[in-house]
């Protein structure tokens, strides 16, 4: 099966900080990393290093050759992404000892995108394939009602968070994938309008799973985090390619949470993904009864 993203490219400039800076204030950075980012890019490569065959489909400026070559280099293909005549995105970051972190993001070309172009990619895509989507671009709404209307597995990534997106959007969506604070924006938002199945990260709180009624948790596994930029899109794209590859909601969830449990632990976003070996060395070790059963689920 395959992966179709619709998602940004971003250039990511981040800088390590002695803290994040108060509304006025000026600081020193004490270390410059730039890299490929944007959450769909992030996302995508997620995805790709997980074991999933994707496809990106996005927008880059005439500067943004190397972003394109970088997701090759990753395993993404590339088809899909066209050169436009707005500068490619970038995103400014300043990470804090903790890992915390404060981001401005110029969208550039992500919001140049071409419905004709998203049509042409997923000409091919059908049933048991899987559109993610976020909100970093244009054109959503149309993709998530193509990819819909062609059987895909929508996975839609409510970020940054924007009600107009969501309500527009929705209605197509197969999985909603939130954090707490936006799913707090969405329940002020909407109230008691129907989602789908649901997806709500809280950080070093784990995750849950929930389908009307129903919760599946799995909590996060404790690591030294370095820098947690990106590290809900690591979660999201291994989660998306823990589904592709048949696992359950439960597995997919744990899958998921081992890959950003590492993400966090290097700096980066696209570069700091982990590779599937990875991934299940992680897990095997969690279940090595010298240290101990893993943390149940509920």
């Amino acid at each position: 099966m395959t992966i179709y993203c619709l998602g940004s490219i971003n250039a990511d400039h981040s800088y390590k900080v002695a803290r994040l800076p108060s509304a006025g204030e000026t600081l020193a950075a004490e270390e410059l990393i730039t890299g490929l980012g944007g959450k769909g890019a992030n996302q995508s490569v997620a995805a790709a290093r997980a074991g999933a065959q994707v496809v990106h489909l996005g927008a880059v400026g005439a500067d943004g050759g190397w972003a394109v070559a970088r997701l090759a280099q990753f395993g993404v293909h590339v088809s899909g992404v066209a050169e436009v005549d707005t500068p490619t995105g970038h995103a400014v970051i300043t990470v804090a000892p903790d890992g915390e972190n404060a981001i401005v993001i110029f969208p550039g070309a992500n919001r140049r995108q071409d419905p004709a172009r998203i049509a042409a990619v997923l000409g091919d895509a059908g049933p048991g394939d899987t559109l993610l989507i976020q909100n970093e671009t244009s054109h959503q709404e149309e993709a998530a009602r193509l990819g819909a209307a062609r059987g895909l597995r929508v996975v839609y990534s409510a970020a940054p968070f924007d009600v107009a997106a969501v309500r527009a959007v929705l209605p197509h969506v197969s999985l909603l994938v939130l954090n707490a604070v936006e799913a707090a924006q969405l329940g002020a938002a909407l109230g008691d309008v129907a989602v789908p199945e649901t997806v709500v990260t809280e950080g070093k709180g784990g995750a849950r799973w929930r389908t009307g009624d129903d919760e599946l948790y799995q909590p996060a596994f404790p690591v030294r985090a370095v820098d947690t930029t990106g590290a809900g899109d690591c979660f999201i794209g291994s989660l998306a390619a823990a589904l592709d590859a048949g696992a359950g909601r439960a597995d997919a969830l744990r899958f998921a949470a081992a890959a950003a449990a590492l993400q966090v632990t290097r700096p980066g976003t696209a570069d700091a993904m982990p590779g599937r070996a990875e991934i299940d060395a992680f897990l095997a070790d969690d279940q090595d009864p010298a240290k101990g059963a893993a943390s149940p689920q509920s």
